[in-house]
Parts: structure tokens; sequence; C-alpha cells
């Protein structure tokens, strides 16, 4: 998709639960996924993460408390979340991309915001099954 395009596009927007954090985003989310690492697990306290990532000249930090703060979780990515309340929003890479948190998102309907894979099937219970399903318009 050509920049022009992007921008015609409606942005994606969202933020954390207190408001503080808030994005907007131009274009189509890339890589669309859900996730049960032990690395996702542990940031969010879930056992299996929604994300999708933007190009982070795409993402524009919005609300009061400006961009997230940031725990440098690896060699190559930081864990973004709310410094008020705690939120987790994403990560952002060294890429440079910005991965976000399907649940962070206002509106989690959009097509593109469909996860098409699942990784790290292996970390999860046994007894925890995550589907994708394909959205019927």
């Amino acid at each position: 998709m050509t920049r022009a395009v992007a921008k015609r596009l409606k942005p994606h927007t969202g933020g954390c639960l207190c408001g503080a954090i808030r994005f907007e985003v131009q274009g189509t989310a890339g890589k669309p996924h859900t996730c049960s690492c032990k690395m996702c697990q542990r940031h969010s306290g879930a056992l299996t993460l929604a994300w999708v990532e933007f190009p982070s000249e795409a993402v524009t930090w919005t609300g009061p408390g400006g961009a997230p703060s940031v725990y440098r979780s690896s060699d190559y990515s930081s864990r973004a979340f709310c410094p008020a309340c705690g939120s987790s929003l994403g990560a952002i890479d060294d890429a440079p991309v910005v991965a976000l948190l399907l649940g962070v998102f206002d509106k989690t309907s959009a097509i593109d915001l469909i996860p098409k894979s699942h990784s790290y099937r292996t970390a999860r219970p046994k007894w925890w099954h995550v589907e994708a399903v394909k959205p019927t318009t």
C-alpha cells in the first residue's frame, strides 16, 4: 500500500485504561497474530495475547501522557505500558516497529486486526485453545 492510500484510510485509535496514553495509527495493520510465549504471558498476565504491527512512523501518541513508558525486555524490543494505570500497550521494537495489543484499540472488529496465525502453541497449557475465526461479512 502506498503512503497516499494509507493516509486516506480511517486511522485506528486506542489507548490505556486511564486514558493518559492514547494513540492514532495510519495504515493497515501488519502481522495480526496471537502469541502464547512465556514473555507475552508474563508481560500481560494472560495465557495468550493478540498483536498487530505498524511501522513506527505510522504511530502517533496523542494522549496527555505522551508516549508510553518502556521496559527493555530483550535485545531487540521494549514492552510499552502506561506509567499511571499500568496497562500493557504492546512493544516498541528496534526494527523500527510498534506492535500493539488488540485489546487497547477502541474498535477491535476491523478486518486487518483479525489474527491469522498463532505463535508458541507449545508454551500454552494443553487445555487452552485459541482459534482464529474467519469473519463472516
